[in-house]
């Protein structure tokens, strides 16, 4: 038992994650606590017996995962905590953190030490609260294009009404004609403001990443605006090349980037077409694409599509406005992934954005 352990056991053996130290020329455990025995119910002495079994319980898509970490582990490159899934008897998932660090002593052999800790509880809130708040942006998106579409043509009508009423000498007529129009215009800018504003605080706060399904998260996204094909007479697909796709970002933000992609494709996109977004795996990135049949962007507004307050900003086939700041949020975000994006336009036939992500941990 390393002299650390002898050291500070009786502190080790009272805490609830499990602690343990693996011998790596030996590749045994020479020590766990008790917190192993009530975490999996095993023998704490049999442990090395009993590990086998234990590692055969990893997810499917977490197993060349954890045997990455293992190996950076063990040269001293692995510097985070790493969060992984257990199966129980009825395919119930476990999550674990764990928090490992390579002991390398001069006068012994080089061994990994560390902590376990179950956070199913913690993780299970955590992606209630994701899955809520990616149906919370996508909602916005379809409101504010659901809301401020009848209100821009109220504005519209009322603004041709006033003026086939020049001729009538009823001012009171014409001043509920303007209070009408002026009320409609500072509604529909009231609701864009209110998306631009959310989608704005996104880009000021630090990345939290973590290792994500995209699949799954992605899913939850497109799956929302699908349920508003009628209302919008629009067509959204998901088309993935995987049933898993893993990559390591900050799920609010990335989503937030998709979903102001997508509902850029509503704006340009007419009653009746189509908006697909892609996931495809690669052996070192993942692209994701946001492609739509709408009125495209023309050439001459094509460059500094991403620069802010952008020349090529311009109001949605349903009068949305644009502040010009959407495109320069989301490739700052896209590059605080270390990730890339472009897009391919052509007008009349609809546009292409691509976004490559390193797939990270």
């Amino acid at each position: 038992m390393p002299d650390p352990v002898v050291q500070f056991q009786h502190l080790v053996e009272e805490i609830p994650s499990v602690f343990f130290v693996y011998d790596l020329p030996s590749q045994r455990i020479t020590y766990v606590n008790a917190a192993y025995e009530q975490m999996w119910n095993g023998h704490r002495k049999q442990v090395n017996e009993e590990l086998p079994a234990l590692l055969a319980r990893l997810h499917p898509d977490d197993q060349e995962y954890a045997a990455d970490c293992f190996a950076r582990l063990c040269t001293g490159l692995l510097r985070e905590n790493v969060e992984l899934r257990l199966l129980g008897p009825n395919e119930e998932v476990q999550w674990l953190c764990v928090r490992a660090s390579l002991y390398r002593p001069a006068d012994s052999s080089p061994s990994v030490s560390g902590f376990i800790d179950d956070i199913t509880v913690e993780k299970a809130y955590h992606q209630n609260a994701e899955k809520f708040n990616t149906k919370k942006n996508s909602t916005l998106e379809i409101l504010s294009h659901d809301l401020a579409g009848p209100l821009q043509l109220m504005h519209n009508l009322t603004g041709q009404l006033h003026q086939q009423l020049q001729a009538h000498p009823d001012p009171h007529l014409h001043e509920l004609l303007r209070i009408i129009t002026t009320t409609c215009s500072e509604s529909i800018d009231l609701i864009h403001d209110f998306v631009d504003n959310e989608f704005l605080e996104s880009s000021s706060v630090e990345l939290k990443r973590e290792r994500v399904n995209l699949v799954e998260r992605v899913g939850i996204m497109v799956d929302n605006y699908c349920r508003t094909e009628l209302t919008l007479a629009l067509k959204f697909t998901l088309e993935t090349s995987a049933p898993s796709i893993y990559a390591s970002i900050d799920e609010n933000k990335f989503l937030q980037v998709l979903n102001n992609l997508v509902g850029n494709a509503i704006k340009f996109t007419p009653a009746g077409g189509h908006i697909r977004v892609g996931l495809h795996e690669n052996p070192d990135h993942v692209l994701v694409t946001v492609a739509d049949d709408g009125i495209g962007i023309p050439a001459d507004l094509q460059d500094g599509l991403f620069d802010k307050f952008t020349r090529a900003r311009r109001p949605g086939l349903r009068g949305e406005k644009s502040t010009g700041l959407g495109m320069s949020i989301v490739h700052t975000i896209v590059l605080l992934h270390q990730g890339r994006i472009w897009f391919e336009s052509e007008e009349g036939h609809g546009t292409t954005f691509y976004i490559e992500l390193p797939k990270g941990l």
